[in-house]
């Protein structure tokens, strides 16, 4: 009877309170979809838009490599355990040695001096039965025609995916897939950004270029420029002198004289395989609008495919049903087999049947979802987050006991990238030097330097940004470097103390500092300050002028005054073409595990002044550039590790940089993901990874336990709503009563 007569306004108070009190029971903070956490699928996400380029010909970033290297398989790749790198076949048989012939077409014998060979010649065998994930560019009817390759607009003003075309078909891998992987790098239709390098060694690749152009341009005649529908640029018409099919599991490319750094190009995705349907399926009128294309859904033999594209949200790739078979490696480290990395000896891979990335626009959200198990690897192929894990352990006893009992696995290594601080060589008074005499004194002044830069220091000041100070251009895990050995040490920086580097006293670099003309850091001339200038590379936010400061206290601490002009990147590249720095910082990131590739950032050729090449201090010296030149033909053994050993030497007395250091690289794993391991090289990692589903769905229950005292709170006070109501109108129904009987008396 009382509830009759409560007002609407009670009514929905206690609607509210029920419904509330129902969604919360059943609440979930997970942003994984419910019942998730049990599949065997891992969760990983990604900060930055989603990627530009999945196609293989164009994808060149960071960014894009969590997808390409899963989806795609080139020729070769890298050892998963061990270090330093060591390449192994993915989609050949077998890795091969070149064949060499002189300038006369006569073979040459494998150990000929990379002067006398004209030509290399890579044959190289393919696996048998490797096949291409489904899609529906490979889709026949009976008769063995193509379903999809004459759609029309209309055909395709529906499919937002090529999940959405009834029929996939699939086929086997064969040598011409590669050979128009090759071919392809000459289009004029997208970015090819090694088209430039590949066209310097393979034999005819440059003027390949320019008839594809003119090709294009004829297929292009009366269109309209901006059309996104261009008609298929067929590159199996045009034969390409450099690269061939002997048979259908022969690849043939043919190289300018003796080029060994092209055996690291055959593990990149540039040279992974393009069937040429793809090509033909994608260019069909209407495709680029809907969004079909190879850089948002790629077509390859590797371990996974793009299942699920949703713009800057999210990407799933699920298991490639056709994958051949790979066993995980039963070799690796002395370390690897008790960090448990050989458990897995000979299974197949990959363990995981689907890959999710979602989208997290700022780190403190991603890293707590982390730390809820909500994400198994907060980043694939992110180097910082087990570094910054390791110092939030750090932080207070809490977080420390709470890492430690959720078992996060934080391991690191050292990157393949070296940060320095270089002298232009072409500056008078940190450079070269114009007179012998000028020379010696310049010496000596950047050897003063060096020895002040102190990189240890900079490692405990700076940790989620430091690393292990080097003393050559050379890191760990590649032929030929020295780091971490005695026979490694720069003496101009270092000493052995009871068997351990020692940073030089800074009383010997202010001696060096005063034979270089400066006591005190003043010229011993004139009395005026030596006032140096250093160009950073970009505009100083709070966090990076503390960097800056502490590299103006190092300089500080010779007396020596430095003077900073820190500007956005572009107008530091513009400075650096000019040759206008004076002293800078920069560093490099390897695109492949050999010293070459290293040791030619001071290459006196190519300097950035003189040549827009890559050796910024435009460093320049005869006999480090002639033992470059017999470095680059060389194959690894012990005559290479003598010339490099000799262009350290060098480069370690004339200190054209600080050497600064090599950053440390740590991944942050969930403790039911197993078989991870950090590398630089490696970029495939997903398809070696497992996980154990029941022990995630368990921890994260355990980990993320509702509060219920809150609902309990509510209940009660719905209870007291709800009674005090009742109370309320039961005594206006008392009163209206009493009302009406002193009304009828």
């Amino acid at each position: 009877m009382w509830l009759r007569r409560l007002t609407p306004r009670w009514l929905w108070w206690i609607v509210f309170a029920v419904l509330a009190l129902t969604v919360l029971a059943g609440c979930n903070n997970s942003p994984q979809p419910i019942g998730s956490a049990e599949t065997n699928t891992l969760f990983s996400a990604f900060t930055e838009r989603s990627p530009r380029y999945l196609d293989p010909t164009a994808s060149y970033s960071n960014n894009e490599t969590p997808y390409t290297y899963q989806i795609y398989e080139p020729l070769y790749g890298y050892h998963y355990l061990k270090r330093p790198y060591e390449l192994i076949p993915k989609t050949a048989a077998a890795l091969v040695t070149p064949r060499y012939l002189d300038r006369n077409g006569q073979p040459l014998p494998d150990n000929a001096p990379g002067e006398q060979v004209a030509e290399s010649i890579y044959d190289i065998p393919l696996k048998r039965g490797v096949k291409y994930a489904p899609h529906p560019a490979f889709a026949k009817d009976e008769q063995g025609r193509y379903l999809y390759h004459a759609l029309q607009r209309e055909d395709v003003a529906d499919k937002r995916s090529p999940w959405d075309f009834e029929q996939q078909g699939t086929r086997e891998l064969v040598a011409d897939d590669f050979v128009y992987a090759l071919k392809r790098h000459a289009t004029t239709r997208i970015q090819a950004p090694v088209f430039g390098i590949f066209s310097e060694h393979v034999i005819g690749l440059k003027e390949y270029g320019e008839l594809i152009r003119t090709e294009d341009a004829k297929l292009r005649q009366g269109l309209d420029p901006a059309s996104l529908d261009l008609p298929f640029l067929d590159f199996r018409k045009y034969p390409l002198a450099g690269a061939e099919a002997p048979d259908p599991y022969t690849f043939r490319v043919r190289l300018k004289g003796k080029y060994p750094q092209w055996k690291y190009w055959l593990a990149m995705v540039f040279m992974a395989p393009v069937p040429w349907e793809a090509d033909r399926f994608y260019a069909q009128p209407g495709m680029a609008a809907q969004g079909l294309t190879l850089n948002v859904w790629p077509v390859g033999t590797g371990p996974y495919m793009m299942a699920e594209y949703v713009q800057d949200r999210r990407h799933v790739l699920k298991r490639n049903p056709h994958y051949h078979a790979d066993p995980y490696p039963c070799e690796g480290q002395p370390s690897d087999r008790e960090a448990g990395l050989l458990a897995d000896c000979g299974k197949p891979m990959p363990f995981i049947d689907t890959l999710v990335f979602s989208l997290e626009k700022e780190g403190v959200p991603l890293k707590a979802k982390f730390r809820q198990g909500h994400y198994d690897v907060p980043e694939i192929e992110r180097p910082e987050y087990g570094i910054e894990f390791a110092l939030e352990k750090q932080d207070s006893p809490a977080v420390e006991r709470e890492y430690t009992e959720k078992g996060f696995k934080l391991p690191r290594t050292v990157d393949m990238t070296n940060w320095y601080i270089g002298f232009n060589w072409l500056d008078p008074v940190v450079g070269k030097g114009d007179t012998p005499e000028q020379a010696q004194r310049n010496r000596k002044l950047r050897h003063a330097l060096s020895i002040a830069l102190d990189w240890e220091e900079y490692a405990r000041v700076f940790p989620r940004k430091g690393g292990e100070t080097a003393m050559s251009p050379l890191p760990a895990g590649l032929f030929g470097s020295r780091h971490g050995t005695p026979a490694g040490i720069n003496p101009v920086t270092h000493e052995l103390v009871n068997g351990q580097p020692v940073r030089r006293a800074l009383a010997q670099a202010k001696q060096l500092l005063a034979e270089a003309g400066y006591p005190n850091g003043r010229d011993a001339k004139t009395g005026r300050p030596l006032v140096l200038y250093y160009d950073y590379q970009r505009v100083p936010t709070p966090e990076l002028k503390s960097e800056i400061d502490w590299v103006v206290k190092q300089f500080g601490k010779l007396g020596v005054q430095l003077e900073v002009r820190a500007t956005d990147y572009n107008q530091f590249q513009d400075k650096m073409r000019k040759g206008g720095q004076q002293i800078f910082w920069w560093g490099w990131l390897a695109d492949y595990p050999d010293a070459e590739n290293f040791l030619f950032l001071l290459y006196g050729p190519n300097a950035k002044a003189k040549h827009d090449g890559e050796n910024a201090a435009n460093y320049a010296n005869p006999e480090y550039d002639r033992r470059y030149a017999q470095l680059r033909l060389m194959d690894d053994g012990p005559e290479k590790q003598k010339v490099i050993d000799e262009m350290v030497a060098i480069l370690q007395q004339d200190a054209p940089w600080a050497f600064g250091f090599f950053p440390y690289s740590s991944g942050a794993y969930q403790q039911w993901v197993y078989n991870a391991k950090p590398g630089l090289m490696l970029r495939d990692q997903a398809r070696y990874y497992r996980i154990d589903p029941a022990q995630r769905a368990a921890l994260q229950a355990q980990w993320n336990r509702p509060v219920w005292w809150p609902l309990v709170l509510l209940a009660l006070g719905v209870v007291l709503l709800v009674w005090r109501a009742r109370a309320s109108f039961r005594e206006r129904d008392l009163r209206t009563a009493r009302g009406e009987v002193l009304k009828e008396a």
